[in-house]
């Protein structure tokens, strides 16, 4: 990983640009497909989503990374606790610099922070969620907040509720379709991590729907690919493309210089669905991805969409 200062006490923390900057590098490298979406925004806001990013990437190598088997539940108070700083206006590394700034810029709640911190505690004692209620949950925590974080840099556009048919709407706010969009990129990233995470021990698929389907733990520790999976996944995939759907259904309300990019950077991970169909469902010897000549294609019909629709 790209390395700035660290601790105020050893040393001087980075300028707000290095800052932003290490945040841009960041996104780029372990989110290329995300990274091509941001670069649809305007400079404020794409900086602003990469300091998000870099902020829960952060949050989630404490539990996924290389040190991760360090972490202990200390480990995410102390966490909790300089992110608290971080709102209080106070960066504690560098990469909080482009954060703290950030807050500034477009206020946020410190809810969805924490509950992606308790996300994190779920992965410190759980390997296994036996109904799609308790996986919802955990998704919501990782991901579904992450659509919260983003929705007070997108924002709203307030004049689409001036108009006589939508006076209605008075008061609304996508925050459910947000959620809905973070939801529907982690069930994605689940499905095609499934290889990965049995590795290391860990089945994010819904017990009793593996029971469903007649599939076993040792089956899927296995890699079986077989009718039952691929009538597995197929579940799964239906159940995910049904919150993206929801959160399509946001994307109007969002200022114009939000939504092409939003719209770009749903289209871009709903297509790792369809490579995974592709790919007769095997994930676990073929990574699915979204190919380079895939997503450029991908771009004029996202605008057009986030102009019609």
């Amino acid at each position: 990983m790209l390395q700035l200062p660290k601790s105020p006490r050893m040393r001087t923390l980075a300028s707000r640009s290095e800052a932003y900057e290490y945040c841009r590098q960041i996104t780029a490298k372990y989110s290329k497909t995300f990274y091509l979406g941001t670069l649809l925004m305007p400079e404020e806001k794409r900086q602003a989503i990469w300091a998000i990013y870099v902020w829960c990437r952060r949050t989630d190598e404490l539990v996924d990374g290389p040190q991760s088997a360090f972490t202990t539940p200390e480990t995410l108070d102390r966490w909790e606790k300089q992110l608290e700083s971080i709102f209080a206006g106070e960066p504690i590394d560098s990469p909080d610099v482009a954060l703290v700034d950030t807050l500034q810029r477009f206020p946020m709640d410190i809810q969805p922070f924490r509950d992606m911190i308790a996300g994190q505690r779920m992965d410190l004692y759980r390997s296994r969620y036996h109904t799609f209620d308790e996986l919802n949950l955990y998704c919501y925590r990782v991901a579904g907040t992450v659509g919260l974080m983003s929705s007070a840099v997108l924002g709203v556009d307030e004049s689409y509720r001036q108009t006589p048919w939508n006076r209605q709407l008075e008061g609304n706010h996508p925050e459910e379709e947000a959620i809905a969009l973070g939801i529907a990129n982690q069930l994605t990233n689940i499905l095609r991590d499934v290889g990965e995470d049995a590795k290391r021990g860990r089945i994010y698929l819904p017990l009793e729907e593996l029971a469903l389907f007649n599939y076993t733990e040792e089956d899927l520790f296995n890699g079986v690919v077989d009718d039952r999976w691929r009538e597995l996944m197929r579940f799964q995939i239906q159940r995910a493309r049904k919150f993206y759907t929801q959160a399509e259904k946001g994307i109007h309300l969002l200022n114009r210089d939000s939504r092409w990019p939003v719209w770009a950077a749903l289209m871009l991970y709903q297509g790792i669905l369809d490579v995974i169909e592709r790919n007769h469902y095997d994930v676990f010897h073929t990574r699915a991805y979204v190919r380079k000549p895939q997503k450029l294609l991908c771009l004029p019909i996202a605008w057009l969409r986030a102009q019609a629709l």
